[in-house]
């Protein structure tokens, strides 16, 4: 199976697991999955690390981090951020509004606590 997930979801699973879901860590566990987190996470955290003591015990680097957990990044595209900024006004987070784009436009299920996402129709599995 193939997914994006939020970027709390992939703070958690590099500091503290126990704040997923069953369903959540199952999915990131299981080897034959592929998990998508997209560049705009990447942003995020490093954007919101040095105030958040948190994002301070993620690895500094974020690109081996993930490549050792096995996760791809995606990149959002011209596309993406048109729908992003087209979306209803439910959510004000740019950075999950980008997320929802993506899921959206590449048929993607997201991985996230959020319980605004599936106000845009986004398939979402915690």
């Amino acid at each position: 199976m193939k997914f994006l997930i939020d970027t709390h979801v992939l703070i958690w699973w590099l500091t503290d697991v126990d704040q997923l879901s069953r369903t959540a860590f199952d999915l990131l566990d299981d080897p034959a999955n592929t998990v998508l987190v997209s560049a705009v996470s990447g942003y995020e955290i490093e954007l919101k690390r040095p105030v958040d003591s948190l994002l301070q015990k993620i690895p500094l680097d974020l690109e081996v981090a993930l490549g050792d957990e096995g996760f791809e990044w995606l990149a959002p595209s011209a596309g993406d951020m048109i729908t992003a900024g087209r979306l209803p006004r439910h959510h004000r987070d740019p950075w999950d509004r980008i997320l929802i784009a993506q899921g959206l436009n590449a048929y993607l299920p997201i991985v996230t606590a959020d319980t605004i996402f599936p106000a845009y129709d986004a398939v979402v599995l915690w």
